[in-house]
């Protein structure tokens, strides 16, 4: 979409404000610029040249999260988001105070396995991921760099008894970070009867590219993903992480003209098909919390289902008061600390009044950033509790 395209579109806008309701960061400062309105307002004068990029203008952009809230409370649908990449875009190359933080993302993201053996040299140095987080300043993610990744092949699985056959978008974090939670699906869909591939190929959803500005390297990443998927003969694709199933299913059909339709969250895919089978007891876990990953409730609109997959295992929901954002936002936490952490507090307070024994999501980024602000809960992603209830530990 050209410029004048998003001017249109932002003129749509009449200021009611009613974007501003559950914006986090807005809640976070009340200025107007932090909330959507005054950064649609900031990124009309920009477009219209009646604004000029600076540093602040760019903080100002920039310091979006991305959850989606406002598009959902706009009474006129603005297509907020999409206004804030295109900003992003046009402010990327005057941007200096993010040039670094570009570089190493388009890095770790162009070469993966470099960037993950990197990784774990360090880990093997006594460097965690924690350590090097207190060094730069961000949210101290607790987490150790696993021995293997999940995929760096095309791999198939095939169930005793075949019913269906289904793909796996892994994502960065699940592959890299989280493999535990990427071998607990495949014995999921496998225990289902469903084949399971995970395709050679794939590369990162684009998401973070994007969120920094980087529109040409996402579309790329998109195109590619686009190519090995679409030649899958897959019923489902399926994926651990919200933020890919939003930019491979809604995000890619803006950027490249088409997208992935029948990829889904694990919770819209399982929640049929779980109901339906015979289930074991959890151990040592009677109550839980469940924290709504921003990606999920808003541009997917999936809020009920994970909740139902929760109370078929017999396990006892407990809601926290309120809703909203943990502060994780990808790479936003690791440009604007403070209120990344106040709405990390925000939440783990919540979900601690519950008196909860865990926080069960369904993010992996949400479990990085509620981990850290939650030491004495356990955080996990639901598909650990799925596979618990459903059926035997995965060997991989």
């Amino acid at each position: 979409m050209q410029t004048s395209a998003y001017i249109t579109e932002l003129s749509k806008c009449v200021r009611c404000g009613s974007c501003k309701a559950f914006c986090p960061t807005y809640d976070e400062d009340l200025t107007e610029p932090m909330g959507a309105r005054g950064r649609l307002t900031l990124l009309r004068g920009l477009m219209t040249r009646q604004l000029k990029p600076s540093a602040l203008l760019n903080d100002r952009i920039f310091s979006c999260i991305l959850c989606g809230t406002c598009e959902n409370l706009c009474p006129l649908q603005v297509g907020i988001t999409e206004a804030i990449y295109h900003g992003r875009r046009l402010l990327s190359p005057s941007d200096r105070g993010r040039r670094y933080l570009r570089m190493l993302v388009n890095f770790s993201i162009q070469r993966p396995m470099l960037s993950y053996r990197i990784a774990r040299a360090m880990r093997y140095m006594g460097l965690s991921l924690q350590r090097i987080s207190a060094i730069l300043g961000t949210t101290p993610f607790n987490i150790t760099i696993p021995d293997a990744p999940l995929r760096n092949e095309h791999q198939v699985y095939r169930p005793e008894r075949k019913i269906g056959r289904v793909a796996v978008f892994t994502g960065c974090s699940i592959n890299f970070l989280f493999p535990h939670l990427g071998a607990s699906l495949i014995n999921v869909l496998l225990h289902l009867g469903y084949e399971v591939v995970l395709p050679m190929g794939e590369v990162c959803c684009g998401a973070p590219l994007r969120s920094l500005g980087l529109e040409g390297k996402a579309i790329k990443m998109a195109e590619r993903n686009h190519e090995v998927f679409s030649r899958l003969n897959a019923e489902a694709i399926l994926s651990l992480c919200p933020t890919c199933i939003l930019s491979i299913k809604l995000h890619y059909p803006r950027l490249i003209g088409k997208g992935l339709d029948n990829a889904m969250d694990i919770s819209s895919f399982l929640i049929d098909r779980i109901e339906t089978q015979p289930l074991y007891p959890i151990h040592g876990l009677k109550t839980v919390t469940f924290h709504d990953p921003c990606h999920l409730k808003y541009p997917l609109g999936i809020e009920r289902e994970p909740r139902d997959l929760i109370r078929l295992t017999g396990v006892e929901l407990v809601e926290a008061e309120g809703k909203g954002c943990c502060g994780f936002g990808g790479v936003f936490g690791l440009q604007f600390r403070d209120i990344s952490m106040s709405l990390l507090k925000k939440r783990a307070d919540a979900y601690l009044s519950t008196g909860a024994e865990a926080v069960i999501t369904s993010c992996p980024g949400c479990m990085l950033q509620l981990s850290s602000g939650l030491k004495d809960r356990q955080v996990l992603h639901i598909i650990e509790l799925l596979e618990e209830a459903a059926c035997q530990p995965f060997k991989g």
